[in-house]
């Protein structure tokens, strides 16, 4: 059971009863919204209460009852092992043989929660320095906020027993205008090996050398807390085999020769609703899990964040937990709410901006202009107005600073939210409002000409890209403009956004002109029909039909494609044939035909869709546009299979597959064909010559694969199972199924897809798996509106024993 989702599970034993989300809620007490975010997947982890409500109100005993509360835990994370009142057992401290050394140690105040995998590496840095000749040295390094003193201080009380000589503890004070020196430091650590004053040398050199003598001779865990930079600890640290040094910095101290390094991120939703939970009470989340997981969002994943909104509502016991998220949802208030009396998150981030020098101040401030939460060097060099160079140095400090997190991408650095805030609450402060509008509309003017040229790498009907960019220029190939679309895709969409709301209507149709032919096989259905949504908006407000018309039958393409939405497709596709008409473009009309023979077929008339595409063929014929012609062509050949006439499907496919061929070095070739010949290797299949049928998938596939167009890969992949299942190769057709499955972004695909599985399991006499397969099929089959998602969710019902899910 658990790879099947918990909320398919809750939809199946619901509708097996039969009962509707409001009778369940009312048996229950949980809201109606509750157990729908739970059923579509919005909520995947509820709290233990919840699921032993859901366990009795849908009547659930024995294995089925433990299985879906097994489910309710997964995501959750695990505690290991506890004690009778639930709590983690942590080893007892044993008393140092030098009280005074422990006694420097302060007290644990702060709950550690979320950092089990950081405590289990600092054990075995304990560990190690037992029997190592080498002194172990371990670094922890992270934002402000992130807990590093917590996680070094349970360090210091969990593992000081494993010292002979027990945990010495100093406050480096690196964050303060003036840092604890190295001479300073030593002083203290002599007099906490209780070297008294008297004795202690005047000369530097000699106090440093007394302290390393008596570092050898002990064996010790050294906790140097917040650390400046490596010159302030470098003096600190000497041979002393058994001993054990931990540092904690909002630095990397990349300079200093630590075997183990350990970032600090940010806590995950659920250990950050643990956290607010001992502070706040268990009680009132329970009472507010929804709230409470927003609250947890909005402070980021930053412990320090929690604990102050955990305080704040703990000593305002007549709050709700939403009115504090409310105050959240804010952000230009959100750092003034999230204050505590002492404890503010603004003044934590203040010591560290504090520090920087200013020209790399001022590029951190200008990445609050960045409309996502990553940034590419180019982008932050457009926001600064400084050269690359410059600015990749700057990001690196502040990378080094932990002011950004590196995203895993070379050149790319991810911004923390509540960081972002701050930082445009210092742009704002620092630097006059003309400077700033300036600086956002030089940001959002390069996404959006960026995302054009890219755009026109891959558009077949244009032999050369024409956009001209005024700045750094990333997108200079084919592969690099394919890559700069993915990684900067919530940077354009945000421009993209600002532009339509700005009313910049030409700015706008530009762009989603020029990504036509990118999306047909890359992206989300949400993304474009947003995109070409905005895009038919602006073509209106210009007055503009032929463009009006062609980003409605986009939009069409979106809803029927890709959101198995064909009624709201079949919608858009009549405004736009109509539009076309009015402007009279044959082309135009010629494809709003096409994209309606497509929405025609899946409502269920292949009649009148097969006798749409000849229209649309024919028209792109007269209008002598090839490209439109043999796609078309191609469509045609897919209706005459669906209508069982597979010999003339196969003789239409061979006309497109004989012009794709023939143009082989015409741009995106690769990836037009390869669509052929997926049509053409289904309708050959189901004429019986299946070795045939596979040579050609195998060719489509390694065709795309060179682009990286993993959605038309999953489309081989999933007819290649459905062929090999035929040939009676059950084991190979489910490898392709589950790679197909993974990957595929067309709606009915997926079912089709489960379904199939489960056929197979059935076949492998694999029951529950089978099972599992068609609950998440039969969930998958209420969010569509078609004719073919209600027969097969009928038919799944049935097998299930269950009622017809209604649609999502």
């Amino acid at each position: 059971m658990g790879t099947t989702a918990f909320g398919d599970f809750l939809r199946f034993y619901r509708l097996r009863i039969p009962m509707t989300q409001e009778e369940l809620a009312e048996r229950t007490g949980i809201s109606v919204r509750s157990i729908s975010d739970m059923e579509r997947g919005r909520v995947r982890s509820p709290q233990r209460r919840t699921a032993e409500l859901l366990v009795d109100g849908l009547g659930l005993t024995g294995m089925e009852a433990e299985d879906f509360a097994g489910l309710a835990r997964a995501g959750r994370r695990a505690t290991g092992t506890a004690d009778g009142k639930g709590k983690p057992v942590q080893d007892k401290v044993v008393p140092a043989e030098l009280p005074q050394l422990v006694a420097a140690l302060p007290p644990s105040l702060t709950e550690l929660t979320g950092r089990d995998a950081e405590q289990r590496v600092l054990d075995g840095v304990a560990d190690t320095s037992a029997s190592s000749s080498r002194l172990q040295i371990a670094v922890i390094h992270g934002l402000p906020g992130a807990g590093k003193t917590a996680l070094a201080v349970d360090a210091g009380h969990r593992l000081a027993h494993r010292f002979g000589n027990g945990c010495l503890f100093l406050d480096l004070r690196g964050m303060d205008l003036e840092p604890l020196t190295p001479e300073r430091a030593v002083h203290r650590l002599l007099r906490g090996f209780g070297v008294d004053e008297r004795q202690l040398p005047n000369d530097p050199e000699d106090r440093l050398a007394l302290y390393r003598s008596l570092l050898h001779d002990r064996e010790v865990l050294l906790v140097l807390d917040n650390a400046a930079n490596e010159a302030q600890v470098r003096p600190l640290l000497a041979t002393s085999p058994g001993s054990m040094v931990l540092v904690t910095s909002r630095n990397t101290l990349a300079g200093l020769d630590a075997r183990h390094r350990i970032p600090l991120g940010l806590l995950p939703d659920d250990d950050a609703v643990e956290l607010l939970g001992l502070v706040v009470g268990r009680r009132r989340l329970e009472a507010e899990p929804e709230a409470a997981r927003r609250l947890a969002k909005l402070c980021g994943g930053v412990p320090l964040a929690l604990l102050i909104a955990g305080n704040r509502l703990a000593s305002r016991v007549q709050w709700t937990i939403a009115h504090l998220a409310d105050q959240l949802e804010n952000e230009r208030r959100r750092l003034s709410v999230l204050t505590a009396g002492d404890l503010q998150v603004r003044a934590a981030f203040e010591i560290s901006y504090r520090h920087l020098a200013p020209s790399v101040a001022g590029i951190f401030r200008r990445l609050a202009l960045v409309p996502g939460a990553d940034t590419s060097v180019e982008l932050a060099a457009v926001a600064s107005g400084q050269p690359v160079d410059e600015v990749e140095a700057a990001l690196e400090k502040l990378a080094e600073r932990s002011l950004l997190g590196y995203s895993g991408t070379p050149g790319r650095y991810t911004t923390h939210d509540l960081l972002r805030v701050y930082a445009m609450e210092r742009l704002e402060t620092d630097e006059r409002a003309e400077q700033v509008r300036e600086a956002g509309l030089r940001v959002r003017n390069w996404l959006l000409t960026v995302a054009t040229k890219a755009a026109q790498f891959f558009d077949h009907d244009r032999p050369e890209v024409t956009v001209e960019i005024d700045g750094p220029d990333p997108v200079r190939d084919r592969e690099a403009a394919a890559r700069w679309l993915v990684r900067e895709q919530n940077h354009w969409r945000g421009a993209l956004r600002a532009a339509a709301a700005r009313g910049d209507h030409r700015q706008v149709l530009d762009l989603t002109q020029a990504m036509h032919w990118y999306s047909d096989l890359r992206g989300t259905g949400d993304l474009w029909r947003e995109v070409f949504g905005m895009g038919a908006a602006a073509a209106q407000a210009l007055g503009d039909a032929r463009s009006t018309a062609e980003q409605l039958n986009y939009v069409a393409w979106a809803h029927y494609a890709l959101c198995g939405q064909p009624r709201e497709a079949l919608e858009a596709q009549t405004r736009a044939l109509a539009a076309a008409r009015e402007a009279g473009d044959s082309v135009v009309e010629a494809w709003s035909l096409y994209y309606g023979a497509a929405i025609t077929r899946r409502l269920g008339s292949p009649e009148e869709a097969t006798r749409r595409i000849r229209q649309s063929v024919a028209l792109f014929e007269l209008a002598d546009y090839p490209n439109g012609r043999y796609l078309a062509q191609s469509m045609l050949g897919s209706m005459l299979h669906s209508l069982g006439e597979f010999d003339e499907a196969v003789a239409a496919q061979r006309l497109s597959e004989a012009y794709y061929r023939g143009t082989a070095t015409a741009p995106g070739n690769d990836e037009l064909l390869s669509m052929v010949l997926i049509q053409l290797a289904d309708s050959v299949a189901a004429t019986g010559d299946v070795a045939t049928a596979l040579d050609l998938l195998d060719e489509a596939e390694s065709l795309v694969r060179r682009h990286g167009a993993i959605f038309v890969v999953a489309r081989a992949q999933d007819l290649r199972g459905r062929v090999l299942f035929q040939a009676g190769r059950h084991r190979e057709a489910e490898e392709q199924l589950r790679s197909a499955l993974a990957e595929s972004r067309w709606s009915e695909d997926k079912i089709a897809i489960m379904v199939r599985l489960a056929e197979l399991a059935d076949l492998g006499d694999r029951p529950e798996e089978a099972r599992q397969h068609r609950v998440r099929a039969l969930a998958e089959c209420a969010r569509y509106e078609t004719p073919i998602a209600r027969s097969i969710a009928g038919k799944l019902a049935t097998l299930l024993g269950v009622a017809v899910p209604e649609s999502a």
